[in-house]
């Protein structure tokens, strides 16, 4: 009788232990992202056509002021800073602007635009993976992101075109480079701080 009553308190003794033991949590992981939501290809959509249009409406303006500014290259900047897409998902985004830019009032030399902003988008699609939070707070990436990406995309083009106007016609090389990387750097500090002011909003608008 008095071994069953030791062994009944020590089976108890134990359970009581095994329900007293803390348990780990299972923390269930966050779901990878598979590829651009509908919400996202609205997104990415509307601003290409908002880049577009402010490229032919503002940007004309600011142009005949000695502005160059090109909304389409800050645009599809702030569509892959926002949805932060696949490399190759970039890469579709930069085409699409580049066949917007193929209208006629939005482009005075065919087809050199396809390149320049499939490279701009590819560019912008790498550094989006670049950390550059200052203080934990402050997100620069779309700062230098915009910016280094409007440099390939613009530098591109300024190659190209000067290759196929300028060499091909015996012109003034030098010249031309200066010109270009004037018109350039310009356009990249312009679109980076657009990107920038109008970055912050909508993330927190869009919960991104």
């Amino acid at each position: 009788m008095e071994q069953q009553i030791k062994h009944e308190v020590t089976t108890q003794t134990a359970a009581a232990g095994e329900a007293a033991a803390p348990r780990k949590r299972e923390v269930a992981a966050a779901p990878k992202k598979a590829g651009l939501s509908t919400q996202d290809l609205i997104l990415i959509a509307v601003l290409l056509a908002a880049g577009a249009v402010l490229k032919l409406t503002v940007g004309s303006l600011l142009s005949s002021m000695g502005m160059k500014p090109n909304f389409i290259i800050a645009m599809y900047c702030l569509a892959i800073i926002l949805t932060r897409p696949k490399l190759g998902q970039a890469l579709i985004i930069g085409l699409l602007a580049g066949l917007i830019c193929q209208i006629p009032l939005l482009n005075a030399t065919p087809l050199l635009n396809i390149p320049s902003e499939v490279l701009g988008a590819l560019a912008c699609g790498l550094l989006i993976k670049v950390p550059m939070r200052i203080g934990g707070k402050l997100d620069l990436n779309p700062l230098v992101n915009t910016f280094i990406s409007t440099v390939v995309s613009g530098g591109t083009f300024a190659l190209l075109s000067i290759y196929i106007n300028v060499v091909s016609t015996g012109g003034d090389v030098m010249v031309a480079l200066a010109t270009y990387a004037a018109i350039v750097f310009g356009t990249a500090t312009f679109n980076c701080i657009l990107v920038q002011v109008l970055a912050v909003p909508l993330k927190k608008v869009l919960k991104r």
